[in-house]
């Protein structure tokens, strides 16, 4: 159950309002760009100003008569607010204006009904429509306000056939919550698998476009879509990848946010943003070339919050600086000499050698250094060892035995000796970091 386009199609007013009583004030470039991520055709942009937004119509009467006319003047079929609107808002704008109506938090259900391609995913968008849809269904149903009538009655415009369909809402509502329920119990089984696995989890956070997708894909070879738009990818990627004496790292790559997320979409897609809030690292990527960088890692940094995930460690990852001039890769620590943040581009390559290096002293609390007796049929283990830089020195035995000495970590360590169980180990010691 997606929403449908109304008939006047994709040609969009777009408006915008500043309130001097909001804290958050509307960010026009971002909401241009997510009338595009939702292929609405831009008629025009108006602005405004307000002490405070009308009850009624949201906007005065004046802008409102501006809307009239533009609609007039350009046969647009839609009018899209870069705000929340409530649904009395939505009901008195489309009665005046003639025209459908669409606020923020719609117009970003809309595109994610478009991007969800996953079972899970498609199910979350119906959720979160669904309990959107259900406080403005009176606008379908003001046909019917002949049945009102009598003495004493105080229901309201087609006040049956609108509890009808509450009801049956709201049994679909409990419908598709079920069929998340059992997802939800099938992802949760899956992480206590991994977690047995003792494989650590990175997931990847950031604002929409920063170029999470672009990151993932560079770092684990995944071929996940990248596109220079809102809300390109929305279904969580899940991705094995090697890293120098570590060993296997599970990435996860999730939805993007925006600022002024709607909680909806935060509650619907709460199984999936699971995955930051049990990963052993985030990594944050930001887009260093946006001048609004700082407020949109707040806004991260928000949502993250609202699903208890600020208590897992962050990497900070600032993405994308081909686009700067004279701004090379580098790894930055903080005071007690642990990495805080990489300068990278995931486009070009550049800097992700640092990244790894990063990721292994982020990870590597529960690093060894120890002395490793292979028997010579271990020759397989020995190579694996190698391939993931864990030796430091090697010897040979009068028996042909292998003697290494390594670094490496205890998840991996212990991957190996399940697999290897005639591995023999002496003098170890651990490098934990503090």
């Amino acid at each position: 159950m997606f929403f449908e386009r109304p008939e006047g199609g994709n040609r969009a007013i777009l408006i915008s309002q500043v309130i001097d009583s909001f804290d958050d004030q509307p960010d026009n470039e971002e909401f241009e760009l997510l009338v595009d991520a939702a292929d609405f055709e831009q008629l025009a942009h108006i602005k405004g100003h307000r002490r405070s937004p009308s009850p009624r119509y949201f906007i005065g009467d004046g802008k409102l008569e501006e809307l009239k006319s533009a609609i007039e003047a350009f046969e647009a079929g839609v009018v899209i607010f870069n705000h929340t609107l409530s649904p009395s808002q939505e009901r008195n704008l489309e009665k005046a204006l003639n025209c459908f109506v669409l606020d923020r938090t719609g117009l970003i259900l809309d595109i994610f009904s478009q991007r969800a391609q996953t079972y899970e995913g498609r199910l979350q968008v119906e959720l979160a429509q669904c309990q959107h849809m259900i406080t403005r269904l009176v606008r379908g149903w003001t046909h019917l306000e002949r049945q009102q009538g009598g003495t004493g009655t105080r229901g309201g415009p087609g006040e049956t056939q609108l509890e009808l369909d509450k009801r049956m809402l709201r049994a679909h509502i409990r419908q598709v919550e079920k069929r998340l329920a059992k997802v939800r119990a099938s992802r949760a089984q899956n992480r206590r698998a991994r977690q047995r696995a003792e494989k650590p989890v990175i997931s990847l956070v950031g604002y929409t476009n920063a170029g999470k997708s672009s990151l993932f894909n560079a770092i684990s070879g995944a071929d996940v879509l990248e596109k220079n738009m809102l809300f390109a990818t929305l279904d969580t990627t899940l991705r094995k990848v090697l890293i120098d004496r570590l060993g296997e790292v599970l990435f996860a790559d999730t939805v993007g946010f925006v600022k002024q997320l709607p909680h909806k979409l935060v509650d619907a897609f709460r199984a999936t943003l699971e995955e930051s809030i049990y990963a052993d690292l985030l990594l944050h990527v930001i887009d260093a070339s946006d001048p609004h960088r700082d407020e949109k890692m707040d806004a991260v940094d928000t949502v993250l919050g609202d699903i208890h995930a600020d208590h897992v460690p962050q990497l900070r990852i600032y993405n994308k600086i081909d686009q700067l001039e004279g701004v090379e890769p580098r790894l930055e620590r903080d005071d007690r000499g642990q990495p805080s943040a990489v300068w990278m581009s995931a486009k070009t390559g550049a800097g992700v050698e640092l990244l790894k290096l990063a990721i292994f002293e982020c990870l590597q609390k529960d690093t060894q250094q120890t002395t490793l007796v292979l028997p010579p049929e271990y020759a397989a283990c020995r190579s694996e060892l190698f391939s993931k830089g864990c030796v430091q020195s090697e010897e040979i035995s009068e028996l042909g035995e292998y003697i290494l000495a390594v670094q490496v970590s205890t998840p991996f360590l212990n991957q190996l000796k399940a697999h290897y169980p005639k591995i023999q180990l002496v003098n170890s010691s651990s490098n934990a970091c503090t």
